[in-house]
């Protein structure tokens, strides 16, 4: 498998990563963690201006027609700087759009694309697997419509955006609606995460009644499966994105503390953990672009190649942040430095869409499924 960039990928990157560097420091998502939406408008607009919210929207609809591996390589740039965006929802919502009949499908990919409107996905449940057996929420048919009932949770910058796509049981079947977030019977409630630099809400639908053009799909469990894949695998590049800049910090600073008249990098055991550090992002890096590029190809062992990425960049990349607080010392532990940050951020992303138990129980799953099939 060749994982090397092409010139145009390698200037999505450099572009990408030179924006950050300019308008999106550390700093800034700090001072922005303290606000009320946790969302850098100026920075998504300068984000949309670059193309990232239409790199995937076809050409037709106003998108530049690419694919999820430059998604992928996008999310990776973003976790490495933190940065305060709704990136992956709105991408998200935005697949889930191209892939319907929806009568205004092609005047909302257009906003889409020029940042003007955000859009998110609702589909977890409280105590429910990251699966479609863990819908829930009801549709029931209503006045020429639909009529929306149930409690969705983990539902990223749900205060800030304009719709939802919701996944909900229709007449025993799974389906999905675009849902504007301004209508009533709506109620959205900020989650307390580990992650402080992000929103995550709760919302509720009291019998909140949509249009009969709001249904996008129904009894299609496999285009909900897709779904869950495509923000699987950007949230593993979201997460070697943290593991790049964690691994950055901490070469950098045992490089330059001093202890015993040398600087601690010069030890032989601070050298092994570097190492292993490396090793694990770069196999991480390795898995998530696998997966983006058999999600991409539309290959028939893309499920189980998402829950390898997915359960091995979880591990790893926590391993990854356990070892940067080791090796910062006293001072990694402090509120003032940067690195808890990451480490919330990673601990909270290697959680969301399935954890390491979770997507190694699947593969199991998988495994035995083709035992199975494979006897005469």
């Amino acid at each position: 498998m060749d994982f090397e960039l092409t010139d145009e990928q390698r200037g999505l990157v450099d572009s990408t990563r030179s924006l950050l560097t300019a308008k999106a420091p550390i700093e800034r998502t700090r001072k922005l963690a303290e606000t009320e939406h946790r969302f850098d408008a100026e920075l998504w607009g300068y984000g949309a201006e670059l193309g990232w919210p239409a790199l995937a929207i076809a050409e037709s609809d106003g998108g530049l027609g690419q694919q999820i591996i430059d998604l992928t390589l996008v999310a990776v740039e973003l976790g490495r700087a933190l940065a305060s965006t709704p990136f992956i929802p709105v991408v998200v919502a935005a697949d889930v759009l191209s892939h319907s009949n929806h009568e205004r499908k092609s005047e909302l990919l257009q906003s889409i694309c020029a940042g003007t409107l955000i859009a998110t996905w609702a589909f977890a449940e409280f105590g429910q697997p990251w699966s479609v057996a863990g819908v829930q929420t009801r549709a029931e048919p209503a006045g020429g419509g639909y009529e929306l009932t149930g409690s969705k949770v983990s539902v990223q910058d749900g205060d800030i955006a304009q719709f939802v796509v919701v996944d909900a049981v229709l007449d025993n079947a799974p389906a999905r609606f675009l849902v504007p977030t301004d209508i009533a019977g709506i109620h959205t409630r900020r989650q307390q995460t580990l992650d402080v630099t992000r929103g995550y809400f709760e919302v509720d639908f009291d019998h909140a009644s949509v249009d009969a053009s709001a249904l996008l799909a129904r009894g299609d469990s496999a285009q909900i499966g897709r779904t869950l894949q495509l923000i699987t695998v950007l949230t593993c590049a979201e997460l070697v994105g943290i593991g790049q800049r964690l691994l950055d910090m901490t070469t950098d600073y045992v490089k330059n503390r001093v202890q015993f008249g040398r600087p601690v990098g010069s030890f032989q055991a601070v050298k092994h953990k570097c190492a292993d550090m490396r090793m694990w992002v770069q196999a991480s890096t390795a898995a998530t672009y696998y997966a983006a590029m058999a999600l991409d190809a539309e290959h028939h062992d893309t499920e189980r190649l998402v829950s390898v990425a997915k359960a091995y960049v979880s591990g790893a990349v926590n391993r990854v942040a356990g070892q940067a607080l080791q090796l910062h010392g006293g001072i990694g532990f402090t509120w003032e430095h940067d690195l808890h940050l990451y480490l919330r951020r990673a601990r909270v992303g290697s959680m969301l869409y399935g954890d390491v138990r979770h997507h190694r129980e699947r593969l199991c799953q998988i495994l035995q499924s083709g035992v199975r099939d494979s006897r005469p």
